[in-house]
């Protein structure tokens, strides 16, 4: 009797955890390992230099599709990237950490799920691995975003930032946490982010890995394509991020600024630049510090360039705690904000993944808690 009654507690416990969709929502907390200390320290590695130095290229990529074959491009794209490479490693202060844009090999593609599955890199590939020899050489660090797919997860396409060790291995592969939604009017994101498919993300990975800060022998390091999203960003310096570094397509120097201010770390955007001709400014590259100072910009929205910054990071390091933030005063709002779309919302059979940006919009339509479906519009 003893047994059932047990038994039922359990059943009872489990079934609190769940929608109505078998969505799990929650985890015991006596489940959770420990993810930050309470204390408001955190876990460091012994630094190799007291200042080291971040350089970032701002860079143009080929089209693949001005090129007889997609193999063709990726090696075009690939011999530009280490050209670049090796002249940043070749300035009198040679970088510690090499930065490029979210797209250097693939160029940002506004295709469909086929188009983009394609010419979506396997990580670790040709591409890594030849990077990895200049990393090696250089005795730096490299880290670039790329178009990925995983066998892990067919019909998936990740945005995934790779970070490549001084000896020419990868380090870690940073997912895209999540994008950004509802800001084009007829379409969104296709790409598979952690927050959409969380669940089996964490189940695969663990939840540490939901916000992944690497300790190195430079700082403190975490990778994010994420833009306008501050509660990302929060999470990040809670864990001890010390240098967080960004990639884009695009992107908006304020939030950059206002990330390493409120979170009291250093930052660092690399963008991609188009052809003049087109006529789309993007570029201006910049390396900020935790008060917001603008140590060096790239002021060109066309042009090439490769910029570095002293980060002295000894001194920053010392008695330095996360940031004070007011949780327990924001935390009943919080906990009743309910997101629009839910998490986990691409965790589909392969062959019900959105096509295109048009269907990925139409399945945030029909999942959605607020607007109950109705089409979405813009004011």
């Amino acid at each position: 009797m003893k047994i059932i009654v047990a038994l039922g507690i359990i059943s009872l416990l489990l079934q609190s955890c769940y929608t109505s969709n078998d969505t799990p929502v929650q985890i015991l907390k006596t489940t959770q390992p420990s993810l930050i200390k309470k204390d408001g320290s955190y876990d460091t590695v012994p630094l190799e230099k007291d200042v080291i130095t971040l350089t970032v290229v701002q860079s143009g990529v080929k089209s693949l599709k001005k090129f007889s074959s997609i193999t063709e491009g990726l090696e075009y794209n690939l011999n530009h990237m280490i050209g670049l490479a090796r002249k940043a490693c070749s300035q009198e202060k040679k970088p510690d950490i090499l930065l490029f844009h979210e797209f250097p090999l693939t160029g940002y593609d506004p295709g469909s799920r086929t188009e983009k599955l394609d010419f979506a890199l396997d990580i670790p590939g040709k591409e890594s691995k030849a990077l990895g020899e200049v990393a090696k050489e250089c005795d730096t660090y490299i880290i670039y975003g790329s178009y990925a797919k995983d066998k892990d997860w067919p019909g998936h396409i990740l945005s995934i930032n790779t970070m490549l060790g001084r000896d020419g291995s990868i380090v870690k592969k940073f997912w895209k946490t999540r994008n950004i939604k509802r800001i084009y009017p007829d379409k969104e994101i296709t790409t598979t982010t952690i927050e959409a498919v969380r669940d089996r993300y964490r189940t695969m990975y663990g939840i540490d890995e939901e916000f992944p800060v690497v300790r190195t022998e430079y700082g403190n390091i975490a990778v994010s394509t994420v833009q306008m999203d501050p509660f990302i960003f929060a999470a990040f310096a809670m864990k001890g991020t010390e240098i967080m570094i960004r990639t884009a397509t695009m992107y908006a120097r304020e939030d950059v600024l206002a990330m390493a201010r409120t979170n009291n770390f250093y930052s660092a955007m690399s963008n991609i630049v188009f052809p003049r001709e087109m006529q789309i400014p993007a570029g201006h590259s910049v390396i900020v510090s935790p008060q917001a100072k603008i140590l060096v910009k790239e002021e060109s929205q066309y042009d090439e360039a490769i910029i570095s910054a002293q980060i002295p990071i000894a001194k920053f390091r010392k008695d330095r705690r996360i940031p004070n933030y007011a949780l327990e005063m924001v935390q009943p709002i919080f906990e009743q904000y309910q997101q629009e779309i839910p998490i986990n919302h691409l965790d589909l059979p392969e062959e019900k993944l959105p096509e295109t940006g048009e269907a990925m919009k139409n399945l945030f339509d029909k999942q959605s808690r607020w607007i109950k479906g109705k089409s979405w519009q813009l004011d």
